[in-house]
């Protein structure tokens, strides 16, 4: 039989079951009363409960009630069930089911009670079993099923209920723990559990009668103590013994039978299902990896994902070095002594393996020394994995923003990392025959190798935008703070984002401070070099850990290419390539730059990080609103990721920013 046919007959099965159900053999749901007290984990306190319980049914099967507890190194179960003694024994089976399967919802915690019309069950991590009362837990459940009596009924209800808890009390007490009647039209009954002496169960009864007392004018009531159970009610929930228990025995079994099938096949079905998809995921994943080449398993871009398990000790937490935007990266040696940085990707390769892995290839072949090297890959192992060249020194982030600073970077060096950055973001967009846009140019994503040369990482993952596959797109999203207007806001993606993110960094590695920082006397990093630039004091911005040591009039350049680089147009970006020519050639004219996007200084004023961020977007779309119409017309490229949309609204990127803190 196939999966569908499967679930038809259990769905033609349970609605016949159904049409034939009319019974409720007294398995209400009068109060469940779970511990706040926590145990141990649910894996350590579940098979000791179901020990108990185990006992607990073999008992109750016998004689309609039981008790038993479970000791343990770590933890203590004490479980009893109590089925109120009008109850004939299969509609006690069928209650005790029905508890049985409730109780369970206080788990893992240490202590749980249910009380049904019909029946009693506990757990508890102390033995209770001669327990009468618990001032903590004992309830009272004041029914408005039936309604309230009023006028000359509540007269009769007060006078006849209260009569019949009287007499249902000394009843109870001395027949053994149970008795049942009724009054002037008042049903009632009283159950003390089997393990409570006489004295205690007189105790507890009285306790119930006072309790119960105040849901008058209720016309139904239970008091849920302990050691006992009391009830009253105007409506006959009593079983009667002058109609024997064949009719109910047949109904109960009927409701028992419903509610173990239903049950059963809930879990069949959930089962089913559950192992139909993991079968469909496993034979798509063996087809995709059926299409694999002899050339890729041969390959030296394939690492086996058992040796890089080996390399990093595991994944050990002590070798995780960083964090990317896709995944974690572990420090490895491999067998030869080799160092490598093993990157556990987010998400799983294996549904488009093919086109991951000729990305790998692609990526792979691209070789500058400004550019991590992408050694390879792992795609058959439980997860995905990268494999790139280790870099030394860590991320660029480290140096400039880290309280505990490496150490200070010298002009020198910070101007030899700005050059080197240049060069490699010029390489991925015009070094190769596939032009790459990274995306996610900053300080994290800048490492720096033993002589403090950069290395620019995670372009690797390179997703195809473009109709001709001409250019390819690293990455979801930027950073804020970091991101192009027209990328930010439209969603347009070329080549001048990467010209953008750069021109931040090259601010950023010059002064010392992060691109956004909201505060009341200063405004973001943009603005602030910008104003000192348009009064001839750009230099003033350099970071001041420099103490002055460094050349005003290279310092003065390297601002001005920051800034240019920043522009809300396009157009008026430069390209990488000139930008490395303004940084290398002397006598190299550089364009004025004009009035980049950024937050004027009235809605930094006592503005929330919020409300300035919202500013951002609405200035830098407006800026980028006046300058499109030019962009346009000089036919500068603005090809649309795919993957972006249209589209961004500033709610989104609010909720990006604060994901991002």
């Amino acid at each position: 039989m196939n999966f569908s046919g499967f679930i038809r007959c259990i769905l033609i099965f349970l609605v016949s079951i159904a049409v034939i159900c009319e019974a409720d053999p007294r398995i209400s749901e009068a109060g469940l009363i779970c511990g706040t007290n926590r145990s141990s984990p649910a894996a350590t306190i579940i098979p000791i409960f179901v020990k108990a319980m185990e006992v607990v049914s073999q008992r109750v099967t016998d004689h309609n009630w039981g008790s038993h507890g479970v000791n343990s190194t770590n933890i203590a179960i004490y479980g009893l069930a109590n089925c109120y003694q009008d109850l004939p024994h299969q509609d006690c089976m069928l209650c005790y089911a029905a508890s049985r399967t409730r109780l369970p919802r206080c788990l893992p915690g240490k202590s749980g009670r249910i009380y049904l019309d019909g029946c009693f069950l506990r757990y508890d991590y102390y033995n209770f079993f001669n327990e009468t009362t618990d001032s903590a837990n004992d309830k009272v459940n004041c029914s408005s099923s039936i309604g309230v009596a009023t006028g000359q009924e509540l007269a009769t209800l007060n006078a006849s209920a209260g009569n019949l808890i009287e007499q249902l009390t000394g009843r109870a007490v001395a027949n053994g723990g149970f008795a049942s009647m009724h009054l002037n039209g008042v049903y009632g009954l009283a159950q003390c559990w089997k393990t409570v002496s006489r004295k205690g169960c007189r105790e507890c009864l009285d306790k119930a009668s006072r309790d119960i007392k105040g849901c008058f004018p209720n016309r139904d009531a239970r008091a849920l103590i302990a050691g006992c159970y009391l009830r009253y009610s105007t409506q006959n929930f009593l079983n009667d013994p002058s109609q024997g228990s064949s009719s109910r025995v047949s109904k109960g079994v009927i409701v028992a039978i419903v509610l173990g099938v239903t049950a059963f096949m809930m879990l069949a079905l959930s089962a089913a299902y559950t192992a139909r998809k993991r079968s469909l995921k496993r034979k798509r994943e063996r087809i995709n990896l059926g299409k694999l080449s002899n050339s890729y398993k041969k390959s030296s871009l394939n690492f086996k994902y058992e040796n890089l398990e080996k390399a990093t000790n595991y994944f050990d937490p002590s070798t995780k070095v960083g964090q990317g935007g896709n995944g974690s990266v572990y420090k490895g040696t491999l067998p030869n002594g080799n160092v490598i940085a093993v990157k556990r990707l987010f998400f799983n390769t294996r549904q488009w393996v093919d086109e991951f892995f000729n990305e790998v290839n692609l990526i792979h072949g691209i070789e500058h020394k400004n550019l991590v090297k992408l050694l390879g890959c792992s795609i058959e192992g439980p997860e995905s994995l990268l494999v790139y060249e280790f870099v030394t020194n860590k991320s660029l982030d480290q140096y400039l923003f880290d309280k505990n600073k490496i150490k200070i970077l010298h002009w020198e060096e910070r101007f030899r990392i700005i050059v080197g950055t240049a060069e490699g973001i010029d390489f991925l967009h015009r070094g190769s025959e596939i032009r790459i846009i990274h995306r996610d140019i900053k300080s994290s994503n800048v490492l720096l190798d033993e002589n403090l040369e950069a290395k620019i990482a995670d372009f690797g993952l390179a997703r195809c935008f473009a109709a001709d596959k001409t250019h390819l797109s690293t990455g979801i999203a930027g950073t804020l703070g970091y991101m192009a207007p027209e990328y930010l806001v439209k969603g347009q993606l070329t080549e001048k984002a990467d010209v953008y993110s750069y021109g931040v960094l090259v601010l950023e590695i010059v002064c010392g401070r992060k691109s956004i920082a909201f505060a009341d006397d200063s405004g973001s990093l943009i603005q602030t070099v910008w104003k000192l630039y348009t009064t001839n004091q750009v230099t003033e911005s350099v970071d001041p850990l420099l103490d002055g040591d460094f050349p005003r009039e290279e310092a003065s350049k390297v601002l001005k290419v920051g800034l240019l680089c920043t522009q809300a147009s396009v157009a008026l970006r430069p390209s990488m390539r000139e930008v490395v020519q303004m940084l290398t050639c002397e006598g190299y004219q550089i364009p004025e730059p004009c009035q980049p996007p950024f937050l004027n200084s009235s809605l930094l004023a006592g503005g929330s990080v919020k409300s300035s961020i919202r500013s951002l977007v609405t200035n830098a779309l407006s800026k980028f609103d006046e300058s499109s119409s030019y962009t346009n017309t000089t036919g500068s490229s603005s090809m649309r990721s795919a993957s972006t949309g249209p589209h961004r609204s500033d709610e989104f990127l609010l909720k990006e920013s604060e994901n991002r803190k």
